[in-house]
């Protein structure tokens, strides 16, 4: 069967696309709007409607094709046939026209948009940029620096702002098909629009067009397809069409064939197949309406929020009746805050706040399908929550664990059914950061397995599967770069150098800033939790407990790593780097210059060789668990792939 059809309605032509899941712009998809623009241009219909099937539009090419060579029709090609047609095209859009499939709209007449729908140009996420005609159309049917931004910046915009740009002619709320059939007949009586590649390009002055490209790529990081977006806009504003189209294919095969390409694709791919294991095909999750949450602090309060906006039914526990209200109060504030950034209505902040209850006892967890138990991070103080939640609750309930170190299969022989037990570490802030770490105990059931994969899809999250170790996956290959960045330290180099070398590199934050930022005294109560477990002849850097011995523990006190004032901005710290060179002083070791090279060099190799380790135990089942694991955990540079991607790169 074809992936593209054509019927007549009256005298206009639909024509159909039907490629799933996305109806991604494939040769054969392309192949058939060929056939279909052919024999439309012969048998003349009054117009065309562009539709398609299923849940999107056409939500980008075929990704698969871009290590193969291009076969014909090739997408560019087809675009100029479609936009010079003699009839009419009207693009009618649900849910996704991404990529391609934005370009494709853009190459139709007409441009109607169903009010859910969403339009973008993401391939700046791939380390690319628009192949066929993104960057020169758009520029040419709204405003440039409008233009600008959805190519930089990749982010899809939905019906009502495209509307308002006027990448939409207009945006229905009903049926979309008998919508478009209006479109497109009172497009046959009207004259046709000017081609977009015909049209002459806005001019902007450099100085409002610098001011804007600099804000729009502040937050690149060493990504190169976000800078190439905005030249390739440029270039469609000082250049004809048909000039600037062959300048932007340029710029995309050149990318295309780039380190930095590759890295995302590989990247791409590999958030879309971790998160599965053969145990849980055909079985059969346990429900989830109803969850509880124990613990009402920062971590406990985000899951509570990322529950309730999943559309859960969320019953948190804590000690008293006063932690329970400052729970509350924290996941209200996070509710409210959606509200406040728009991204839900009042009758939605309404009701989510309605499926939200606290409690001081464990009795109003009796009817929670599944309980998350967010405590601090100590083994006593968690077998006591779990022996808690085994009185209270159902028989299948399932109980986890949000622990981000500590031994689940110890956990989960604290209780007399350590099948229901599995581990949920999220990371904070739990409502906004999408990876969520599945950690597996020995004797966890199959069920309950596929329904912690269940909850997290229905959370939004990006789950890995990691077995039971100290840290598991992500915290335990941070564990170990920290530690490399403290022998760092004691070999000659200090923390600004360090935290530059890794904010170069393409990190969002230096090591010792993160630490900074998290609270030193976390760390410090799990060095001293593991200090009789740790060998004798393990090189252990003192300098992080000198600090926080003096009651220093980062910004929330002022002093840590680095100095902080009242505008939050570190500044280096001179007892601190006094505080190094002493002990390296101590230790008879003599320090050395490191440059920036080298210092990533050792953290980097650190990163890779604990990424080995993991694999070779099994705690990891795959490089791109790690690799999509230290992206969104840590925010490793996409456009490098990962840590073991980089290794066998």
């Amino acid at each position: 069967m074809s992936v593209v059809t054509t019927q007549m309605h009256g005298d206009i032509a639909v024509v159909t696309i039907d490629n799933p899941p996305v109806n991604a712009a494939s040769q054969a998809v392309r192949q058939g709007l060929l056939a279909a623009l052919q024999a439309t241009e012969k048998s003349q219909p009054a117009a065309v409607v562009l539709i398609c099937s299923g849940r999107s539009f056409v939500a980008g090419a075929d990704i698969r094709e871009f290590d193969k060579p291009f076969l014909e029709p090739m997408l560019p090609d087809l675009l100029n046939a479609i936009e010079a047609a003699t009839r009419p095209w009207i693009a009618a859009i649900h849910g996704t026209a991404l990529g391609g499939g934005c370009e494709l709209a853009l190459a139709c007449s007409h441009r109607l948009g169903l009010s859910t729908a969403k339009i973008g140009l993401p391939e700046v996420n791939l380390g690319l940029i628009p192949g066929a005609g993104g960057t020169v159309r758009l520029p040419r049917l709204i405003d440039p620096l409008e233009a600008a931004r959805l190519a930089v910046t990749g982010k899809p915009i939905g019906a009502a702002e495209a509307h308002k740009l006027g990448l939409f002619d207009a945006v229905t709320e009903d049926d979309l098909l008998t919508a478009a059939l209006t479109m497109a007949r009172d497009a046959a009586s009207q004259p046709r629009p000017k081609p977009l590649l015909s049209r002459e390009a806005p001019a902007v002055a450099a100085e409002t067009w610098n001011t804007a490209i600099a804000k729009l790529t502040s937050k690149a990081r060493g990504q190169h397809s976000p800078h190439e977006a905005a030249a390739s806009v440029r270039d469609a504003l000082d250049h004809d069409g048909i000039t600037a189209l062959g300048l932007e294919r340029e710029r995309f095969m050149r990318l295309k064939g780039s380190s930095q390409s590759a890295a995302l694709r590989y990247i791409f791919f590999a958030e879309r197949t971790v998160g599965k294991t053969p145990r849980t095909k055909g079985i059969t999750p346990r429900p989830t309406a109803n969850i509880g949450v124990v613990g009402g602090g920062t971590m406990g309060a985000g899951i509570a929020a990322a529950a309730l906006l999943a559309g859960l039914t969320v019953h948190m526990v804590e000690r008293d009746l006063d932690a329970a209200n400052a729970g509350a109060a924290r996941v209200e504030g996070i509710i409210g805050g959606s509200l406040k950034r728009g991204l839900i209505s009042q009758t939605r902040h309404d009701t989510l706040l309605q499926n939200f209850t606290t409690a001081s006892t464990y009795a109003s967890l009796a009817t929670a399908d599944l309980v998350i138990e967010a405590v601090f991070e100590d083994m006593d103080v968690k077998k006591q929550v779990f022996a808690a939640l085994e009185a209270a609750c159902k028989p299948e309930a399932v109980l986890a664990t949000n622990t981000s170190y500590l031994d689940v299969n110890e956990i989960a022989a604290s209780v007399k059914d350590p099948s229901r037990v599995v581990g949920l570490h999220f990371f904070s802030p739990a409502h906004i950061m999408k990876l969520l770490e599945i950690v597996v105990p020995e004797t966890v059931a199959d069920d309950v397995l596929a329904t912690a994969l269940q909850l997290a899809k229905s959370l939004g999250k990006l789950p890995v599967l990691a077995g039971v170790c100290d840290g598991f996956i992500a915290n335990r290959i941070m564990s170990s770069y920290r530690r490399e960045a403290d022998y760092l330290l004691e070999d000659g180099a200090l923390p600004h150098e360090v935290d530059t070398a890794m904010r170069d590199f393409g990190m969002p934050m230096g090591i010792f800033e993160m630490q900074d930022l998290a609270g030193l005294d976390i760390g410090w109560a799990a060095r001293k939790r593991r200090a009789t477990a740790r060998p004798a002849s393990e090189r252990y850097v003192d300098i992080p407990d000198r600090i926080c011995e003096q009651g220093n523990f980062g910004r929330k006190t002022g002093r840590g790593w680095y100095l902080y004032g009242e505008d939050g901005t570190p500044q280096r710290n001179p007892e601190v780097e006094a505080l190094i060179l002493a002990e390296s002083a101590r230790k008879n070791i003599t320090r050395q210059s490191f440059g920036a090279e080298a210092i990533m060099a050792r953290i980097l190799g650190c990163m890779q060789s604990e990424g080995a380790a993991i694999l070779t135990e099994g705690i990891a089942a795959s490089r791109e668990d790690i690799d999509v694991t230290m992206v969104n955990a840590f925010g490793f540079p996409r456009w490098k792939g990962g840590p073991m991607f980089l290794r066998d790169a």
